[in-house]
């Protein structure tokens, strides 16, 4: 019989409260939905812990783009305005250099 080398597994990774619920938000403001409709309302979960929800929040009051309405069941509703072709033309960042190409080990 052959033995076969046993690699350790890989540690994963796991996100940290903050990253998780960032995620959350913004796969809500990115819906198409949200998009066409230009506002989300933002539920807090069990799982949203005092820390993060103040943080992502305070960013969100941050972004200047946004407008929040904290309402009474502790929801936040997220309202935006459509940007403007000039607008959408000032995000686009043009690249003179050539960009790397790196392989990443998959994750399985």
């Amino acid at each position: 019989m052959s033995k076969q080398k046993k690699t350790a597994p890989q540690g994963r990774q796991e996100m940290s409260g903050v990253e998780r619920l960032g995620l959350r938000i913004s796969s809500m403001i990115n819906h198409p939905i949200a998009q066409s409709q230009r506002w989300v309302t933002i539920h807090r979960l069990d799982t949203d812990g005092d820390m993060e929800w103040e943080e992502v929040m305070g960013l969100l009051t941050e972004t200047p783009e946004l407008d929040l309405t904290f309402n009474d069941d502790e929801s936040v509703t997220v309202r935006w305005e459509p940007q403007s072709a000039e607008d959408r033309d000032d995000l686009v960042v043009e690249k003179d250099w050539e960009e790397e190409v790196v392989e990443e080990e998959a994750p399985f």
